[in-house]
């Protein structure tokens, strides 16, 4: 996955790339002091009579590959009639020089190199077209390589990654909590729910304007128009996400400094963070933890509790709980969101539950033990209260607390668990049910009874559902699965 054309100038590349090295700056200087002789029908002789330097070693400069010393840089400026600020600007002067510039920087890169080829002199007599044409194909290669990298074996690996950098930091966030208590502070939030008007405040004071519409690009939940300064949302009343969170994760791009994501770990990393910004300010820090503070003292902490003080979805009060539970409450946790199917969606620990994972250390996708609360929630008659249970595993005894919800996807339990030393603080504690897990042994629960076996072996033949999701490739882009020309064409309708 990569970002090919998101936020950048056609033909020209990204001011912001960690590849904007000092030989691209003297390529853009290049063609800047090319632009600006020519539109003074000078030639090198001319210029080169003014600063007392050669025409050959301005030629070279031109050409971007020797860097001037500023005492040339002032002298140039000079004899160009202009100041040396105009001289090292980032933006190319014209289309064309954008073009030479892009096909410049391609060519002296590794890519360009492995292909073997010989290098096409990028010069006034290079027609237009036979330019747009290298560039083009140049970024059309470059997309079809980075689209073979994209493959969900990446997309496992940055979850890993991502997962391990939350457990070394107990999945708390300090600078995104500042973050979100200055915000908060700005517009006056001090305690309780944050309200759809108040989020709209925030909005306001991060100057964006808020649309509402019913035509949103199918593949996304918001769109912001960073030019023109608003976020579009979705009228629609059954969309499953709260539209307060919505919001403010779009504001939490802006407000984190984001920039377009170069890979699926940058794009992942910001997702969390967003997500983290904006439970932040749903749930401010200082009043969620002095309510859970108290909950523990009283021995009665309860995630449905933190849910229905701020106003939240359990999910949410979940995902917060884990953010702060260990930094604040010094109690180690872990949270799963788990399909009827069985199947892992989601999942965080820094409890060393033994969640199944494959090779590489991934867990999304894993079938949970049939054993474990996240499971055994879905055969309980009582769907209204959360069901908790006592669970002995192969790394010691859990208490996990367990509800499920209803998703357009399914039904899925929600889960937050415990080791033994902490169910002393939580409501619930006093449960009968407990049951035993030796997985990843096979015998726990993925293979079937030895009577079932003894009877059915080698008598079934399931049709089995296909799932073709598992075959499909990685979606690609710098937002992988939005329609890049979708959200630009929905942007300049609506920009009139």
């Amino acid at each position: 996955m990569t970002a090919t054309t998101w936020n950048r100038a056609p033909g020209a590349g990204h001011a912001d790339d960690a590849s904007n090295s000092a030989e691209l700056d003297l390529i853009a200087l290049g063609r800047r002091l090319r632009h600006l002789r020519k539109g003074l029908g000078l030639t090198l002789d001319d210029i080169s009579a003014s600063v007392d330097t050669a025409p050959s070693q301005l030629s070279l400069i031109e050409n971007g590959k020797r860097e001037p010393k500023l005492s040339l840089l002032k002298s140039l400026a000079k004899a160009l009639n202009v100041g040396v600020d105009d001289l090292l600007g980032s933006e190319p002067p014209s289309r064309r020089a954008a073009l030479e510039i892009e096909l410049e920087r391609a060519q002296r890169g590794p890519l360009y190199e492995a292909l073997g080829l010989p290098k096409v002199r990028v010069g006034a007599r290079l027609p237009m077209d036979v330019l747009e044409s290298l560039v083009g194909l140049q970024h059309e290669l470059e997309r079809r390589l980075n689209e073979q990298a994209a493959t969900p074996e990446e997309a496992r690996r940055a979850n890993t990654a991502l997962r391990q950098e939350m457990r070394q930091r107990n999945n708390y966030y300090k600078e995104i909590e500042q973050e979100a208590a200055r915000v908060l502070s700005a517009v006056g939030h001090d305690e309780g729910p944050l309200s759809s008007h108040r989020a709209a405040d925030i909005a306001e004071y991060l100057g964006f304007s808020l649309r509402f519409v019913g035509n949103l690009p199918h593949s996304t939940r918001s769109v912001t128009d960073l030019k023109n300064m608003r976020i579009y949302l979705t009228q629609v009343n059954k969309s499953e996400h709260d539209p307060r969170s919505v919001l403010l994760q779009a504001l939490g791009h802006h407000v984190l400094g984001h920039k377009t994501p170069t890979d699926y770990f940058d794009f992942l990393s910001q997702r969390v963070a967003t997500n983290y910004f904006a439970a932040a300010l749903m749930m401010p820090e200082k009043t969620t933890v002095d309510f859970l503070q108290r909950a523990k003292a009283e021995r009665q902490l309860a995630v449905e509790d933190l849910r229905d003080a701020f106003a939240v979805s359990y999910e949410s009060a979940a995902h917060r709980f884990t953010n702060l539970a260990t930094e604040h409450l010094g109690i180690t946790c872990h949270f799963q969101k788990v399909h009827e199917s069985g199947i892992l969606h989601k999942a965080y620990e820094n409890d060393r539950v033994n969640f199944p994972s494959d090779h590489t250390g991934a867990i999304e996708g894993q079938t949970i033990c049939r054993y474990w609360t996240s499971r055994m929630v879905f055969e309980q008659p009582d769907q209204f209260r959360s069901f908790e249970q006592f669970t002995d595993t192969v790394n010691g005894t859990y208490w996990c607390t367990a509800r499920t919800e209803h998703h357009s996807s399914g039904l899925y339990s929600l889960s937050i668990g415990v080791p033994f030393e902490h169910v002393k603080w939580f409501r619930g504690r006093d449960t009968k049910e407990r049951c035993q897990s030796t997985c990843p042994d096979e015998n726990c629960c993925r293979r079937p009874p030895a009577d079932l076996s003894t009877q059915w072996f080698g008598n079934a033949w399931p049709a089995t559902r296909a799932n073709t999701h598992l075959l499909a490739a990685m979606p690609t882009g710098a937002f992988p699965g939005v329609d890049e020309t979708e959200v630009y064409r929905f942007l300049q309708a609506q920009d009139g």
